[in-house]
């Protein structure tokens, strides 16, 4: 019914220099890995700055614990008035004992040095250091989870791109039929019902072909907010290579649940410290009345100094229990950290499932495509001889590119299976 033969060769000489200058722009500009994206998602996330607040809290708080060793310094003071007071009740002969004023008063200052704390200071040390490392470490979890959302975005800019390069080639085919056609109808050996039919199909591939490009634009739109960078409809996307699956787990989430436990077992070393006696020399500086020698009877300056003793006994009757209750905590941290391994073993299993169904599928993918591509091209000698419509023809035509869309559809869904299976087991 219509040649096209010397319109089939201006449009692939059309197609290979417009694909030689993609080609050429993309070379141009500067493009993007997957791991560079989540580099960048990682760096420019807002949430990476409480890492800095984190170290600066604990070296804070490392810092003024270990300034418990240094001497400390207390002022006080006080005035009380009271109903009696000490006195002599006989006279001495000679001698005029005073007695001491019912309103008294001191004002003292006194500096303590640490001599032993049973490693009291130490310890609250290892005890601030651990809760440090478990919220550098959950921190740590929610960055990871950008992953997540960076897959999404990235595997829907290249399934988008791919959808477009599909329609573009269905685009060569529709324009193949519309230009034999319409030569067709101008010699008066077509219909223009069909030459209609053939550019309302053109035109809803072009369509399509602008709802993609909207689609990519929107997920690059929303990559760059999270890597920091406008990326331009030239961006460039490399598609990731499928890669070994490693079911060993790698997850931030266990680091967690073991510094949890790490700090139970500082805790617990803490406990004995309050079984132990601490020692301190002291020394008291002050203004009082009555003076430290009651029998002044005028206000006086006053120093003592010395070693006290303190051994509080009243923690035995809590050591126990208090122990059994960081055992449980510690029991109860094995249970979280099963069950999310647990969980993400079913994920994983899933994901995995997922993977081979998709292997399988697109195995058949190819198959159908070079049937349906073999089915085309044996239309279009029968259209071009009159046994079939115009309107047959287009239907193979789409029927091939539903082929190979679901075909790039399947490959993208793989890719991304696979590096959402990575991301499970923290590979």
């Amino acid at each position: 019914m219509f040649s096209v033969v010397t319109v089939t060769r201006k449009l692939a000489a059309s197609s290979i220099f417009i694909l030689s200058a993609a080609i050429m722009q993309a070379q141009s500009n500067d493009s993007l890995t997957l791991d560079q994206c989540y580099q960048l998602a990682r760096l420019n996330y807002p949430l990476i700055k409480q890492r800095d607040l984190i170290k600066k809290t604990t070296n804070y708080t490392l810092e003024n614990l270990s300034k418990g060793y240094l001497p400390q310094w207390t002022s006080s003071g006080q005035l009380t008035n009271q109903s009696d007071v000490t006195s002599i009740p006989f006279k001495v002969p000679g001698f005029d004992v005073p007695t001491p004023t019912k309103t008294q008063y001191k004002v003292y200052g006194e500096i303590d040095q640490t001599v032993y704390d049973a490693g009291n200071i130490r310890w609250q040390r290892q005890v601030a250091q651990a809760n440090s490392n478990i919220d550098d470490q959950n921190l740590e979890v929610q960055l990871y989870q950008l992953r997540e959302q960076i897959n999404q975005l990235y595997f829907g800019v290249l399934l988008a791109e791919d959808q477009i390069r599909q329609n573009e080639l269905q685009q060569v085919d529709l324009q193949k039929v519309v230009t034999a056609t319409q030569a067709a109808v101008d010699n008066g050996a077509g219909y223009r019902k069909s030459l209609d039919e053939a550019k309302v199909e053109l035109l809803k591939s072009q369509q399509s072909n602008i709802e993609l490009g909207a689609s990519r634009r929107s997920f690059l739109d929303r990559l760059g907010l999270f890597i920091n960078r406008n990326l331009a409809d030239s961006a460039k996307l490399e598609r990731p290579a499928e890669v070994d699956l490693v079911t060993e787990l790698n997850r931030p989430e266990l680091k967690v649940y073991d510094y949890t436990k790490r700090l139970y077992d500082v805790q617990e070393k803490q406990l004995s410290v309050n079984l132990l006696p601490k020692v301190n020399l002291f020394f008291q500086g002050g203004y009082s009345q009555p003076p430290l020698n009651f029998l002044k009877a005028n206000p006086a300056f006053y120093y003592l100094g010395g070693l006290r003793f303190d051994w509080p006994l009243s923690s035995l009757y809590t050591h126990k229990n208090e122990k059994r209750i960081l055992e449980l905590n510690r029991q109860n941290q094995d249970i979280l950290k099963e069950t999310f391994v647990f969980d993400t073993k079913l994920s994983m299993t899933q994901q995995n499932n997922t993977i081979e169904r998709l292997r399988q599928t697109i195995e058949k993918d190819v198959q159908i495509i070079a049937l349906r591509a073999a089915i085309k091209n044996s239309a279009f000698a029968q259209a071009q001889n009159g046994i079939i419509t115009v309107h047959d023809y287009l239907i193979y035509v789409n029927d091939e590119n539903r082929a190979r869309q679901d075909y790039s559809f399947h490959q993208i869904q793989l890719l991304n299976t696979i590096y959402d299976f990575k991301n499970t087991t923290g590979n």
